[in-house]
């Protein structure tokens, strides 16, 4: 790796829980800070519409290599005072297969914005995560993180074996092409995406950028090995997540079975092989339960080069959280109150999803009851080939009536729910609908939430990044 191996990976919580300033507190203190690249083009959008109070965007807005383009975002988007409270974010689309040149240019600003942010002020590395599940944005995210400079990509939910070639062809600003699972598709539907940085510069390109090291993120020893015989370029090290870490977790190996709470049941074959790992040969951390002196102390005695801890950096006072929705979830872990549930079905994904057990967010029946189904962020939505032959989109979480008349099955929409708007509620950015609901907010949190405790100052119920970084080495 061209960054020297850091002793912790912060994760790369999303929906923007893993914030710039976040990711800028833990890499000021030596570790690897890293952002959520989950629907970043929205977040800002969002963001510019509360009004920048501090200005940080616009600052960063002001760094973009094209001042064109960043003026129409803020044209676009950007409330001086911000908008009132009851009036609703205004849209930006729906991501698909064909380029939209105004969300390709959003996505590759936001992107920039918070890398650049994340890095404000300091020399550092700092790396962002994304999800191979939510592949459209792929291409002008990737190329917006790497214009800002980011050191490290992070992919999991998926097999990113693509990643490695279009870092190379970013790096000279040339043409890349990014390859759709689109669901029955056939040898002639149009399954590639397509991203080509000289649209964005009409006058001339920038400077070669530095390619970023590359960490998918994995939950298999074989994972590692296929991805490493047929990705196109080089992959740099791998973050192993186990089945106890929050967010989105691999489904089990075999056939799913359940325990008396209905969650998964995971067993030896979802445990990797670090053995396997320590003859590949490449730098590897651990995560899920591993944010403590001991469990690092135990990574690397087993050949690791660290962990990756995201519940703790979750929870402290720097991240994204809202500050009521932090604390509550914080003081019920405290007493003891608050479960983690690994809920197989809510997201629209298919994969198992951690809920942490919060009143008034989406874990609540009583929400869910309230709720009118809306899919109107789009980022979980899977493509799929219509009888005509062209691409359509589909979600889980939609209303089911138009959900099965997109080819949809009823058993698919047992027990979904619409992650996307409940995410964004959780890090402050609710949208209100037109009859003044406020979207519910959702709290993915892994199993070591449990032991939260170990952050907190005598006599004190938060804690700060610093916090958490000092209590795990041991300072």
């Amino acid at each position: 790796m061209k960054i020297n191996l850091p002793k912790i990976i912060q994760g790369g919580m999303g929906i923007g829980v893993s914030n710039w300033h976040l990711a800028n507190v833990v890499s000021r203190m030596g570790q690897l800070g890293v952002v959520s690249g989950t629907a970043l083009d929205q977040v800002m959008a969002r963001r510019l519409q509360d009004g920048d109070l501090k200005g940080d965007i616009r600052r960063a807005l002001q760094a973009f290599p094209n001042m064109g383009l960043a003026q129409r975002v803020l044209d676009t988007f950007f409330i001086p005072g911000g908008k009132p409270a009851h009036v609703p974010y205004k849209a930006i689309g729906i991501h698909t297969i064909k380029n939209n040149s105004f969300i390709d240019e959003l996505c590759v600003v936001a992107n920039y914005v918070e890398v650049f942010l994340a890095r404000e002020g300091h020399s550092n590395p700092v790396g962002i995560n994304y999800l191979e599940k939510i592949q459209i944005p792929h291409l002008p995210s990737i190329y917006g993180a790497m214009l800002a400079g980011v050191s490290v990509i992070i992919m999991g939910a998926g097999i990113p074996v693509n990643v490695p070639k279009v870092l190379d062809l970013f790096c000279k600003h040339e043409a890349a092409t990014y390859p759709i699972r689109v669901i029955d598709a056939t040898p002639d539907t149009d399954c590639v995406r397509t991203f080509d940085p000289a649209m964005l510069f009409p006058e001339g390109l920038p400077p070669e950028l530095n390619r970023p090291d590359f960490l998918p993120i994995i939950s298999s020893d074989s994972l590692a090995t296929m991805l490493l015989r047929r990705a196109e370029g080089s992959v740099e090290g791998f973050v192993i997540e186990g089945f106890t870490a929050g967010g989105h977790n691999a489904p089990p190996r075999g056939q799913m079975k359940f325990d008396e709470l209905g969650q998964p049941i995971y067993g030896a074959r979802d445990i990797v092989n670090l053995e396997a790992m320590r003859k590949i040969g490449l730098p590897f951390w651990l995560g899920g339960g591993y944010g403590s002196p001991e469990k690092l102390k135990e990574a690397l005695d087993q050949g690791a080069a660290g962990i990756q801890v995201g519940t703790a950096f979750a929870l402290c006072e720097d991240s994204a959280f809202t500050p009521e929705l932090r604390t509550k979830v914080r003081d019920s872990l405290l007493a003891g109150k608050a479960t983690v549930f690994t809920d197989p079905v809510v997201s629209p994904t298919g994969f198992p999803f951690k809920v942490a057990s919060v009143e008034g967010t989406i874990s609540d029946p009583e929400v869910v009851r309230q709720r009118t189904k809306i899919c109107d962020c789009g980022y979980l939505l899977e493509a799929y080939r219509k009888p005509d032959g062209t691409v359509g989109y589909r979600c889980a979480a939609e209303p089911e009536a138009i959900y099965l008349a997109k080819g949809g099955t009823p058993e698919s929409i047992v027990g979904r729910k619409c992650v996307c708007n409940a995410l964004f509620a959780a890090c402050g950015l609710p949208q209100v609908r037109a009859n003044g609901y406020k979207e519910p907010g959702v709290v993915t949190l892994g199993d070591d939430a449990l032991n939260v405790q170990r952050f907190c100052k005598a006599g004190s119920t938060s804690f700060t990044a610093e916090d958490v970084i000092r209590t795990i080495l041991g300072a």
